[in-house]
């Protein structure tokens, strides 16, 4: 009994730490809960899908970021979403968020191929909860100065949760 108690108290600590770092999605248990890093070795049509039956579930869509380890905006755009709490909590309330990694490693030809030709990145590309494609987002569009703009992006948050 104390075993468990202490493995639990321990996950319960590491869960809680572990989200900043990497997290991954279990549909064993249909649990879905959002990549941190862009991971040239993820499966994005299996993270999607897992994606989808956690935004069935939920109510929300889906919101892929598409982008690299490599990408300067993309970190930029990660620092933006830590420094804005209102606007990561609305963002995780409405849409399921995954990250769709491009880079010389594994651009993700075929499973990109599916959507509109990516300009630039960081990219958003916003899906139903079934996994329809409803919007292609550039997130220049989405900047002031050198970062991102937060009314802007939370009116293009509002404008596509559901």
């Amino acid at each position: 009994m104390m075993k468990k108690t202490l493995l639990l108290l321990f996950i319960v600590c590491f869960t809680g730490t572990s989200r900043a770092i990497a997290q991954e999605t279990d549909t064993s248990h249909t649990q879905t809960v959002t990549v941190e890093k862009f991971d040239p070795s993820r499966d994005p049509v299996k993270d999607v899908a897992a994606a989808i039956k956690d935004a069935q579930r939920t109510r929300r869509r889906i919101l892929l970021d598409v982008g690299g380890e490599w990408c300067k905006w993309c970190h930029h755009l990660d620092r933006f979403f830590e420094q804005n709490k209102d606007v990561t909590d609305f963002l995780h309330e409405k849409f399921v968020v995954v990250k769709i990694n491009f880079s010389k490693e594994n651009e993700n030809t075929g499973f990109l191929s599916r959507y509109p030709k990516i300009p630039g990145y960081p990219h958003f590309l916003v899906l139903d909860s079934d996994g329809k494609f409803l919007h292609s987002q550039g997130t220049g569009e989405l900047e002031a100065g050198q970062g991102h703009d937060h009314d802007k992006v939370l009116a293009f948050l509002k404008k596509w949760a559901p």
